[in-house]
């Protein structure tokens, strides 16, 4: 299939951003959303100069049927249906991120872990699929086992049903919450589309295989988000969410003390931040007790622990907003925390790409940032007759 050619796609994308504006000059955003809209619409159709924007061999095998989905998402789908919606979205977030200040983290992890399986569909969500319990669901899947959020969305999901029952999809307030979470948390503004439907199934076998695991390198990290029809500046951009948030001792443990079952440290690590790491991530089990009590309990305790890409890892790195360089910055000086995240440094790609975030204020990543999570919200959306509109977001109607 041949790429797109320019003057088409240039077209569509100022008829879109045109009908976009005005739509979000009809709703009650407040002016700093309403201009970072148009920064980041300008943004946006700067972006499709670049070749690989719509290279058809980023593109996944049915990207004809992904296409047709998307377009029929729009920027306030609900606003007849249910015009209050993004309103009460974006008021129970910041109620519930006043008392919770790691929901931004933890929403955004779902998001990426519901949208990279069969798409933003809600299907992480669920704990049964096709109405049957018997059937493993992703939540279950090794990789979702950690995920956290699926109360706030609940708490979202009842809020909207009190005001429109059966109109808005989990899907899209999903989509919707991680939006607000971000800007919460001093991240970009970004355009959400709505119209989404909710899967009646989830994917157990897809999340197990398909989720990005933190001990990839580079070529699978990369192979990975491919599949999805991500370049490597959108992949290096969406890793950069590992700004905020905490990631647990857990995910570090193999690679603090059995790299790769050598039964020692990933030799990659300075000797300094070694020790850094693994007295953050110590375990408190007691010498006495049998090696079997004492590896459970060590595994118990680990899992409670965590470490993050703050200034504490980065006390030379002055910041106002969690949204900025700080995570590239740790990586070019070798302390990236995750196996995957240190990886970036090891394909000449993407360790430039990540020497070009760390190189001014967050201003080029917050942008790419904003634009690849515009691109994975849209990924296998279920639309029109597919899918429903679930009554209560973790079992199918």
């Amino acid at each position: 299939m041949k790429a797109i050619g320019k003057p088409m796609k240039n077209s569509w994308m100022v008829l879109v951003l045109l009908i976009s504006f005005l739509l979000v000059s009809l709703t009650n955003l407040g002016g700093e959303a309403e201009k970072a809209f148009k920064k980041l619409s300008s943004s946006l159709s700067s972006s499709f100069d670049h070749d690989d924007a719509f290279n058809s061999s980023h593109l996944p095998p049915n990207h004809g049927l992904l296409l047709e989905a998307q377009s029929l998402l729009q920027y306030d789908f609900y606003r007849d249906l249910c015009p209050q919606a993004e309103k009460i979205v974006r008021s129970t977030m910041s109620q519930i991120f006043s008392q919770h200040k790691d929901t931004s983290a933890a929403l955004l992890r779902l998001f990426f872990h519901d949208c990279f399986i069969q798409g933003c569909d809600a299907s992480v969500l669920l704990e049964n699929s096709n109405d049957n319990k018997n059937h493993s669901t992703e939540r279950q899947a090794i990789p979702n086992k950690t995920l956290k959020g699926f109360d706030k969305i609940d708490m979202i999901k009842e809020e909207i049903e009190k005001a429109c029952p059966g109109v808005v999809s989990c899907a899209d307030i999903l989509v919707l919450a991680t939006r607000e979470g971000i800007v919460l948390a001093g991240g970009p503004f970004f355009p959400v589309f709505t119209g989404r439907r909710d899967s009646t199934r989830s994917y157990y076998e897809e999340a197990t295989a398909e989720i990005p695991k933190p001990d990839d390198n580079i070529t699978q990290t990369l192979n990975l988000f491919a599949r999805k029809g991500f370049t490597k500046t959108e992949t290096v951009s969406l890793l950069g969410a590992h700004n905020i948030g905490k990631i647990g001792c857990e995910f570090m443990e193999k690679r603090l003390h059995d790299f790769m079952g050598t039964g020692q440290p990933d030799p990659s690590i300075a000797s300094d931040f070694l020790e850094e790491m693994r007295q953050n991530c110590r375990s408190d089990s007691n010498s006495n007790n049998s090696q079997s009590s004492r590896r459970q309990a060590s595994e118990k305790s680990v899992t409670k622990m965590t470490m993050s890409y703050s200034h504490d890892l980065s006390s030379s790195i002055k910041s106002g907003s969690n949204f900025d360089t700080h995570y590239y910055n740790s990586l070019l000086r070798g302390r990236g925390l995750l196996f995957a995240d240190q990886q970036l440094m090891y394909d000449k790609t993407t360790a430039t790409l990540v020497g070009a975030y760390a190189s001014d204020d967050g201003s080029t990543f917050r942008r790419d940032f904003a634009r690849a999570m515009v691109k994975m919200s849209r990924i296998g959306v279920l639309t029109g007759s597919r899918g429903q509109i679930r009554l209560n977001c973790s079992t199918t109607n």
